[in-house]
């Protein structure tokens, strides 16, 4: 009577492996009567072997999260604010000063990077223009008056707030409501001439919202 014996383990498998493949090789080697070829033969057994990386962290979890507050700390920083200007009468106005003044603290934080302006409406403009003689100011101011007409000969149909309505537009679209100025070691690094222009369009007086944008490192 033959008894079954069980093989636990991978070991067990192992030597089973190794003992067939013995077996089979000695078979075929004296079926083929090649026995000294059957000798120098090399059998090559498989065995699944689990290897742990050794760049695999001890804690994963925490290691991607220092690496997370590691290249936040270091990338690029944002910041943003809303300034209000009071009313202005019509014509160019600088307003270097203002904004600097309100994101002169934010501004400090910053080596390198930009500052983006944007005028949050569509009868005034902004621009970067001369910041000493006050005359060019005024020359830009009847430049568009003599290229954008108003009155009752203008050709606009968008008169509903007065005259200066559609005229207003216009202006705004020739010159934008946005800027971009490059930030350098602190400082909005414009020319020595340059500042920054609020054109107001509209002959009635009104606050003005600016959103100023930095960004950089």
């Amino acid at each position: 009577m033959t008894k079954m014996v069980k093989v636990k383990g991978p070991f067990g498998r192992f030597w089973i492996g190794v003992c067939v493949g013995i077996v089979s090789a000695i078979v075929i080697g004296l079926s083929r009567g090649n026995w000294k070829a059957m000798q120098s033969s090399t059998i090559f057994f498989t065995v699944p072997v689990r290897v742990r990386s050794v760049l695999t962290p001890a804690n994963p979890t925490t290691d991607r999260a220092s690496m997370a507050t590691s290249s936040s700390s270091t990338g690029p920083k944002w910041t943003q604010k809303t300034i209000t200007l009071p009313p202005l009468k019509r014509g160019c106005h600088l307003i270097t000063p203002k904004i600097v003044k309100e994101i002169g603290k934010d501004l400090s934080d910053f080596n390198c990077g930009l500052a983006h302006v944007f005028l949050q409406h569509t009868s005034a403009s902004l621009t970067i223009n001369e910041n000493y003689d006050p005359d060019v100011q005024a020359d830009t101011e009847t430049f568009l008056n003599r290229i954008v007409p108003e009155g009752n000969s203008a050709p606009w149909r968008h008169t509903m707030e007065g005259p200066d309505d559609m005229p207003a537009h216009i202006k705004s679209s020739m010159f934008g409501c946005q800027l971009t100025i490059p930030i350098t070691k602190g400082k909005l690094n414009m020319g020595t001439w340059q500042g920054i222009w609020l054109c107001e369009h509209r002959d009635a007086p009104t606050p003005r919202r600016v959103v100023v944008t930095l960004n950089g490192i």
